[in-house]
């Protein structure tokens, strides 16, 4: 039997660590953008991989910074061929807040909702291009291989607009297809993604 002793917050002796899990998310891809037009993870492609190894993956974007002031972030999924232009139904409600105190709100935006569309989703709109403004968080796509059921997918963002407004967003919809999404694509409506840095993990035994 394995002795464990803390010392300080510490593990100061394991005799067996057989039994630690080593951890579910394992980081598949890193791709870090310098006046990029687009970011893209295609299975099979360098290392990616979009397929039934893992039944979730998650795409982590840090620090997304646009060439173009009031440039919106976006993301699509690619169902074969070579367009991204998955079909999609999404939902979209957001909070914000601006630094001077003045205005906040929440609420749902039709405006930024899709519907049976082939458009880009926006993750994040109008991001400011100020050194210290930029768009990060996370997409959770399940079971993108399944060529039996649609692919849902969960969006979480938090933005810096130009207009020095804090914006965090919560979308969640689905690709309505039951082929298998093999690429997902990122970029911004105008201009480049100066610089930033999105990782690609899938998440086993779940």
């Amino acid at each position: 039997m394995a002795l464990v002793k803390y010392n300080n917050n510490s593990i100061s002796a394991v005799t067996s660590a057989s039994s630690i899990p080593s951890g579910a998310m394992t980081l598949i891809k890193t791709l870090t953008a310098s006046s990029s037009s687009t970011l893209s993870f295609v299975d099979g492609s360098d290392g990616v991989v979009l397929d039934s190894t893992y039944p979730i993956y998650v795409f982590k974007f840090i620090n997304i910074h646009p060439a173009n002031d009031q440039a919106s972030f976006q993301v699509n999924f690619r169902d074969g061929g070579s367009s991204y232009d998955a079909t999609k139904t999404t939902s979209n409600f957001r909070a914000y807040h601006n630094e001077a105190g003045s205005d906040t709100s929440l609420g749902y935006f039709t405006s930024e909702d899709l519907a049976q569309s082939t458009s880009d989703q926006i993750i994040g709109r109008t991001v400011g291009n100020d050194n210290d403004q930029s768009c990060t968080g996370e997409i959770f796509l399940f079971s993108p291989s399944s060529t039996t059921f649609v692919k849902h997918f969960l969006i979480r963002s938090s933005v810096t607009e130009h207009g020095n407004y804090y914006v965090d967003y919560h979308i969640a919809g689905y690709c309505n297809t039951t082929t298998a999404i093999d690429g997902v694509q990122f970029k911004f409506d105008s201009g480049n993604i100066d610089a930033g840095t999105i990782k690609l993990y899938g998440i086993k035994d779940s």
